[in-house]
């Protein structure tokens, strides 16, 4: 089945995932670590993106955060396409790093917030890079240790983690930790991290009850939350596209992007569509390249139109960022 489109609702919670290719490492010493974090806290602080919870794993990572004015779109094409160059560029490597586009689901805040702190808080004991949870207090790659105050990130919003358990810092954090404690024995908990109808309602057989009293369940695989909270995303998703899509087709979208980028670049349209090499032409055509592809869902054809350079050359712009599909 085809994927269908992101929801993008500035303002609302995300679970977001993403993954070596191939189930490759995404980071391979302390180094790679410490650029991917501070990227991150760095895209957060600028785009206003409030993050409470984060796991870095070897081959893949979790970010629970809520989307800021731009978008999760804008704010996730900036840390991986940033990320994958370095990466890339630091170990002499070329094409993929991550796998795919990154899977985000929505999440109804008052059901699942505190469910997802921990359970991507737990990541790095349940895949054993840690041997306890006295360990993970101290962890530098995953939230938790930022929560319990053991490291400070000013980009991540403990408070709003801790004003769950606790109106004084010290209680809080015990009763958080207590919380953790308790959620460490359940597993993979494989509900976290998708949506759709099932793991809304807690299974086929609460679906059935639901049905047999005459209730009609409703669920989206992109949402996780009850049905009230999925038609709510999904009417305010419709109405940003009937607000801008249907007034605007994308192409004429990708011109206008285009024409806004040249101006800022203090170069001309002509001259960024005749090939030139010039800079910043160069850099200008790189950025739009992966904002028309991965952004707007405009094929390698098209693009290339809009650019001045053949389909291959967008092609070979995506393999040397990783981001090629």
């Amino acid at each position: 089945m085809p994927r269908g489109p992101r929801l993008d609702v500035p303002g609302t919670l995300h679970h977001v995932m993403f993954r070596g290719v191939n189930g490759k490492d995404i980071v391979l010493d302390d180094d790679d670590r410490r650029f991917f974090i501070a990227r991150l806290g760095s895209i957060a602080n600028v785009s206003g993106t409030p993050i409470y919870a984060w796991a870095l794993m070897n081959n893949h990572a979790h970010l629970l955060l809520k989307s800021g004015a731009a978008g999760l779109s804008a704010f996730m094409r900036k840390l991986l396409t940033g990320y994958a160059v370095f990466f890339n560029q630091r170990h002499g490597f070329q094409g993929h790093v991550f796998q795919n586009r990154y899977k985000s689901i929505v999440c109804e805040e008052r059901q699942y917030f505190l469910k997802l702190v921990s359970y991507i808080h737990l990541n790095p004991l349940r895949a054993r890079l840690v041997s306890s949870l006295e360990e993970l207090d101290r962890y530098p790659w995953c939230g938790h240790a930022v929560v319990m105050g053991y490291c400070r990130q000013n980009w991540q919003d403990r408070q709003a983690v801790l004003r769950h358990f606790g109106e004084r810092e010290a209680e809080s954090c015990n009763v958080y930790r207590n919380y953790l404690n308790s959620e460490s024995g359940l597993g993979e908990q494989p509900e976290l991290t998708g949506g759709g109808l099932l793991r809304s309602c807690g299974g086929w057989s609460e679906v059935k009850s639901k049905r047999k009293l005459g209730e009609q369940p409703f669920g989206d695989e992109r949402i996780l939350g009850s049905s009230e909270f999925v038609r709510r995303i999904l009417d305010e998703e419709q109405g940003d596209l009937q607000g801008s899509l249907s007034v605007m087709k994308l192409e004429e979208k990708a011109e206008r992007r285009l024409k806004e980028a040249c101006d800022h670049a203090g170069v001309s349209v002509n001259a960024l569509q005749s090939g030139s090499r010039v800079k910043p032409c160069p850099t200008v055509r790189k950025e739009l390249a992966v904002e028309f592809v991965r952004e707007l869902g405009l094929s390698y054809a098209v693009t290339a139109r809009l650019l001045g350079v053949s389909s291959s050359a967008i092609k070979q712009i995506l393999l040397r960022l990783g981001l090629y599909t």
